[in-house]
């Protein structure tokens, strides 16, 4: 084995160009990143939304609306939802600890109950917030409601 016999192992090289090696490479002096500019540079990176020093989109729309910060989100689920699992899980009682359970909400979630699908069972129902169809058909079924 000589020097010039000296080859990587097989498999072991990915790239099939020597970018910056030399003339001899064919790939040479720029190193394929043509003359000047700030992409033949090291270190380069386009900021995101960059319009090539034109003024950007975002920077040239005007802002539009209005942001409540005392807006109250809530998470909306259905009579029919918990009809639903009021039977698959055999309860009476459901509350937004269920709910988390469940996986229907989150236990930072504010939770409504919406008017939406029917009600069979009675149930006693305890939540941040309820829809006036939904204590409607509560309560046609002398269920109970509790606000938290």
């Amino acid at each position: 084995m000589e020097l010039h016999n000296l080859k990587p192992a097989e498999g072991s090289t990915h790239r099939e160009k020597r970018i910056g090696r030399g003339q001899g490479s064919g790939h040479g002096g720029t190193s394929t990143r043509g003359h000047k500019g700030a992409k033949s540079r090291s270190g380069y990176s386009k900021k995101v939304g960059f319009e090539g020093g034109q003024m950007p989109i975002q920077r040239r729309l005007p802002k539009f609306g209005f942001t409540n910060i005392n807006r109250k989100e809530f998470k909306g689920i259905n009579v029919g939802t918990l009809q639903m699992i009021a039977e698959k899980m055999n309860l009476t009682a459901i509350d937004v600890e269920t709910l988390v359970t469940v996986g229907l909400a989150r236990k930072n979630d504010k939770v409504k109950i919406l008017g939406n699908g029917t009600l069979t069972t009675k149930l006693d129902i305890k939540a941040h917030a309820f829809s006036e169809s939904a204590v409607k058909a509560i309560e046609a079924q002398q269920g109970t409601v509790v606000k938290l």
